[in-house]
């Protein structure tokens, strides 16, 4: 071979190994990248080319899937009381991706998921069409059913968050308002005007915030629970009907301003059974002051304060503050100040209380299905801490049990049911001056002492008025209801 032509030869096997490089680092070293490229329409086709896998509770599909009409997508996602079940499901759409259960279990809904690997590869060698497996949640159509129907009988903007303390499935999620993702679940004009519709900038109540894991509320007199935890972990007081050392009135640290009560109420002194049952902002916010805002930041911390919880969708970190002077300590453990929490969180307050104590980690999956209902993962109770000894959380239930029997929480009663609460009214918005969000936690147990539920209620009404008697007129009601509703479904 002469010279030119070996140069050429030389040439043009550098072009065929440059190729075979380029294109093995395509198919390997770039394959996720540009698989989850969104301008890559053939990885939304094949997407939608198959039916998606269901969401079940109670062992029914919550969505399905349909065959549309025209467009490259083959199917698109339905749902079934689309707005109730929205703040569990989220939206699966072929125009605006998806969110909340739809988005984090996308894998497994899909059928793409590496657990399903074997087989579809088994499917594809028979012939068969791929086919998404199942997310079995842990949730309650009674309890949800309950949570949705008191929100919107109440006409305001809210949340309800029910949990199983023993081992922290939640059993009900509801946010109001709502939507349903059918509207936006296809890619056509009318759901794209239906996805603009929903956004806050065009629609200021915002129905697809979904409250009771991404909104933080100034909790008000619920968080009066975790500072009476703070007062018996740490020995301030060691008995509930121990008269506390408060004065009236009494005077914040470092101020020269009054903390003031609501009302005439028996505060002087005051035992912590009648300050939870009349809900005392002087003895609550004396008892912040005097423990510090160290020692409430660590037990706030015990209930899950400051961090994010994974259910496995995301919950927004809760807020107690660090650094804070007396008199703002003070104001925090009441649960005003900088203080704010999510309907989730304070669902965990009353459920540690109710679980003796132990803190269980919340979860709304129990577990993902193959196609063939096969189990891929089961999800096992966890504990997640100890915010409170036995002895103190005991305390601390007929403390919250004196609270539903005759103080500012009765409208939870449940007949031949022992029932525990706290009321609580936030108030917000410069000086006061917006409406206060009414809040009521409890959990009802039963005879042999366990408790099945706990829940946590919160409301946005033009209606609230600016003490306790909120919490218990427009909450406590929906809270009743709810754990109604679980105790009898477990019957």
């Amino acid at each position: 071979m002469n010279k030119p032509v070996r140069r050429i030869a030389i040439f043009c096997g550098l072009l065929v190994l440059a190729l075979l490089i380029r294109s093995n680092w395509l198919q390997y070293a770039n394959a996720d990248e540009l698989r989850s490229d969104k301008n890559n329409r053939r990885v939304a086709i094949e997407r939608y080319s198959y039916p998606r896998g269901d969401i079940i509770v109670d062992g029914s599909p919550i969505t399905g899937s349909t065959e549309t009409t025209s467009g490259d997508y083959k199917y698109k996602r339905t749902y079934k009381n689309g707005p109730m079940w929205a703040p569990v499901t989220g939206f699966a759409s072929q125009a605006f991706d998806g969110n909340l259960l739809e988005k984090v279990e996308d894998g497994i809904l899909t059928g793409t998921d590496d657990r399903l690997f074997f087989r579809n590869t088994l499917d594809m060698l028979t012939g068969k069409s791929r086919e998404g497996g199942n997310v079995v949640t842990t949730l309650n159509t009674a309890a949800q059913k309950a949570a949705y129907a008191g929100l919107k009988k109440q006409g305001g903007k809210g949340a309800v968050v029910a949990l199983e303390p023993t081992t922290g499935k939640i059993l009900a999620l509801a946010s109001f308002p709502s939507y349903d993702p059918s509207t936006i679940a296809g890619s056509t004009t009318s759901d794209a005007k239906a996805w603009k519709g929903l956004q806050k900038a065009n629609n200021p109540d915002d129905p697809m915030m979904n409250r009771a894991l991404r909104e933080v509320y100034p909790p008000g007199s619920t968080f009066k629970v975790v500072t009476a935890a703070a007062a018996l972990e740490n020995g301030l007081y060691t008995e509930a009907d121990q008269k506390t050392r408060t004065p009236l009135p009494w005077t914040m640290p470092g101020t020269t301003t009054p903390l003031k009560n609501e009302g005439n109420i028996p505060c002087k002194d005051a035992t912590l059974r009648v300050a939870l049952q009349y809900s005392c902002n002087t003895v609550f916010g004396k008892i912040g002051s005097d423990l510090g805002n160290e020692k409430m930041l660590a037990e706030a911390k015990k209930f899950g304060f400051t961090e994010e919880q994974f259910t496995p969708v995301r919950s927004s970190a809760s807020v107690f503050s660090d650094d804070m002077n007396p008199s703002q300590t003070a104001l925090s453990s009441i649960g005003q100040f900088n203080t704010a929490a999510t309907p989730l969180q304070m669902a965990m307050v009353a459920s540690a209380v109710a679980n003796g104590g132990k803190l269980m980690k919340p979860y709304m999956v129990d577990k993902l299905q193959a196609p063939n209902v096969d189990t891929l993962e089961q999800t096992e109770p966890e504990e997640l801490s100890q915010p409170l000894s036995s002895e103190n959380a005991q305390i601390l239930q007929s403390m919250m049990e004196t609270v539903v029997e005759k103080g500012t929480g009765t409208n939870a009663k449940i007949p031949n049911v022992t029932v525990g609460g706290k009321t609580g009214t936030a108030q917000h918005g410069v000086d006061n001056s917006e409406n206060p969000y009414a809040w009521f936690i409890s959990y009802a147990k039963g005879d042999d002492g366990s408790s099945p539920v706990a829940v946590a209620v919160v409301i946005e009404d033009d209606n609230a008025v600016r003490d306790d008697i909120s919490g218990g007129g427009l909450a406590a009601p929906i809270a009743r209801n709810v754990m109604e509703a679980v105790i009898k479904s477990k019957q």
